[in-house]
């Protein structure tokens, strides 16, 4: 019987969409393709008894397409999306001293991601490596993602990168996969997930926030463009861009607050009571979440690209345009301005005396922040940095080559103490639910869109009950079968 291939695409002219859905069938094999127009896309696999029931499965996954907008066309006659590489530069440090840098990553690549926790600490570069090295320098494991990394941000237990081919990627398993898929017209700037709920800045000055099933909730368009921070918590989504900070009530959007910070907004951290905006104008302001007043302001001598915080909010840390880094008191007294030795920092985190920078020349930085040392380093005297080398045979995860791989492992019974979802039909849209005891019947689980098949089950290493009622996986997912 002759193979046959029917191809769709959504491409909608606001940008709203702009992806492809191709199903061939070959015998009793029906094959899906799916993905953003332009890539390769991911592809999911079903045999079926008979001929006959094949070509019927592929006639009903045509006809929901259609449905829903899709189309018939021809490939490549549309290009993919637009992506915006970030383009920065970087001039020498004007610092009389250099930085304790105690070691040093070269990734290979001008790098914008960085996560350092209690275990372990991430860098995503825009080649698309992500590396995690332990807070001595040794690195542990790589991931090769199929775009840019432009940052990456975790969320309790999981890790993600969200990368210019607009698919923010789950790290928090072997194999990665795609979380969360963002619309064309979407030109991915910074991101911040909190208990599932992804919120997305983008080149335009838009917010857009989309919940744990990859549904899209809300959005707004700031009064500037380039809105390089996002942060958010449970009362707020705070939005920096070229005309200032917005904050947004996160259930619906409703402007709380807007506060000109007097210069674009090129990069943001946040604590419990304050959000934190580096600017182009040569500081860093303290804002009040509650209002959005100034509370302080951090000044330095170039475009700031980045900042972070000491938990406590005792110390404040910025990265500028000319490779310096400074640190402030609560007030804004500057204490120590110095050179980072390895080009601006354009991300940054603090954690337990240590300030870890990723740098235009894609360096992953540990910088000793410790008084003692801050004090040697203004008097010329520094550590020689280790420079860390990347072991030959460590291992490349690389995201599942088809939906169904991300499920590497079939099992024929759950083992001790995992958990068995199943995926069913609701309200025309397939979504994932406990069937073993002692959990939420009626809740959702958070789960890989591309091995959602009606029927089918898996079983899970554990669930993690989220605050919107929702469960969230944790650890490997393996097919029952």
């Amino acid at each position: 019987m002759a193979r046959e291939t029917t191809y769709l695409e959504l491409s909608q002219e606001d940008g709203a969409a702009h992806k492809f859905y191709e199903v061939t069938v070959d015998g009793a094999d029906v094959t899906v393709r799916y993905g953003r127009i332009g890539a390769d896309g991911q592809v999911q696999s079903s045999s079926f008894p008979t001929a006959e029931k094949a070509r019927a499965a592929a006639a009903k996954k045509v006809g929901e397409k259609v449905r829903k907008g899709y189309a018939t066309a021809v490939r490549g006659q549309r290009t993919a999306r637009s992506v915006t590489r970030r383009q920065v530069t970087s001039a020498p440090s004007t610092a009389r001293s250099v930085a304790p840098v105690l070691w040093r990553f070269r990734t290979g690549s001008s790098a914008f991601g960085i996560h350092v926790d209690e275990d372990r600490c991430w860098v995503g570069n825009q080649a698309g490596d992500v590396y995690t090295l332990s807070h001595s320098g040794e690195v542990l494991a790589r991931y090769s993602l199929p775009d840019g990394v432009k940052c990456l941000v975790a969320d309790e237990f999981w890790i993600y990168a969200g990368c210019d081919d607009g698919t923010v990627y789950d790290l928090s398993s072997k194999v990665p996969f795609g979380a969360y898929d963002i619309a064309a017209d979407v030109d991915i700037f910074w991101l911040d997930i909190r208990e599932g709920v992804l919120n997305v800045s983008d080149r335009s000055g838009g917010l857009t926030v989309i919940d744990h099933e990859d549904e899209f909730q809300w959005s707004r368009r700031s009064g500037g463009s380039n809105a390089w921070m996002v942060r958010a918590d449970e009362r707020g989504v705070y939005h920096g861009h070229s005309r200032g900070v917005t904050a947004y009530a996160a259930d619906g959007g409703r402007e709380l607050w807007h506060t000109d910070t007097g210069g674009s907004v090129l990069f943001g951290w946040q604590e419990e009571h304050a959000v934190y905006a580096g600017t182009g104008r040569h500081a860093v302001k303290r804002l009040s979440k509650a209002t959005g007043a100034v509370e302080a302001t951090y000044l330095c001598d170039a475009a700031v690209y980045s900042c972070a915080t000491s938990p406590d909010g005792r110390h404040v840390f910025a990265g500028d345009y000319s490779s310096s880094v400074y640190c402030f008191d609560a007030d804004g007294r500057r204490l120590w301005k110095l050179g980072t030795g390895c080009g601006s920092a354009l991300s940054m985190q603090y954690l337990d005396g240590r300030l870890y920078l990723v740098t235009t020349d894609g360096s992953l930085v540990c910088v000793d922040a410790s008084e003692q040392a801050i004090a040697a380093a203004q008097q010329g005297s520094v550590p020689a940095a280790m420079d860390v080398k990347s072991a030959a045979a460590l291992p490349v995860y690389t995201p599942a080559a088809s939906a169904s791989a991300v499920a590497t492992v079939s099992v024929a019974a759950a083992p001790a103490g995992g958990v068995v979802v199943e995926c069913i039909q609701q309200g025309g849209r397939t979504r994932v639910q406990v069937v073993s005891g002692g959990f939420e019947p009626s809740w959702n689980v958070q789960f890989p869109r591309g091995i959602r098949e009606a029927g089918a089950r898996y079983v899970v290493d554990g669930l993690h009950p989220a605050s919107g009622g929702f469960y969230r996986v944790r650890g490997e997912i393996r097919r029952l079968v």
